[in-house]
């Protein structure tokens, strides 16, 4: 098992459900982007539905940096986990290239 999945965290019942809806409505759209190809759609409405799809996992990532930050993060850094900085600063440099 990698390093980053050797943590792990409880998230409430509203947490985890709009994530999981987010991941859904992306599922979706992926595969109708798969259903756009197979029906030889055009190249251009393929790309705008792929920026979409980009935009929802962006707006995905958002909100779960944001949930981490108020919980783990915080948390950490109450409990004297400074290194909890560090990780988050190599996560969003992960992010961000």
């Amino acid at each position: 098992m990698s390093e980053c999945c050797k943590k792990t965290k409880n998230r409430d019942a509203n947490e985890l459900k709009a994530l999981v809806n987010r991941l859904n409505r992306i599922e979706g759209q992926v595969r109708g982007v798969k259903n756009m190809l197979e029906n030889d759609a055009y190249c251009v409405d393929i790309l705008i539905q792929v920026g979409a799809i980009n935009a929802a996992l962006n707006a995905f990532n958002k909100e779960l940096l944001a949930n981490h930050i108020h919980t783990c993060v915080v948390d950490d850094i109450k409990n004297g986990r400074e290194a909890t900085v560090d990780e988050l600063c190599d996560t969003l440099q992960k992010l961000l290239k």
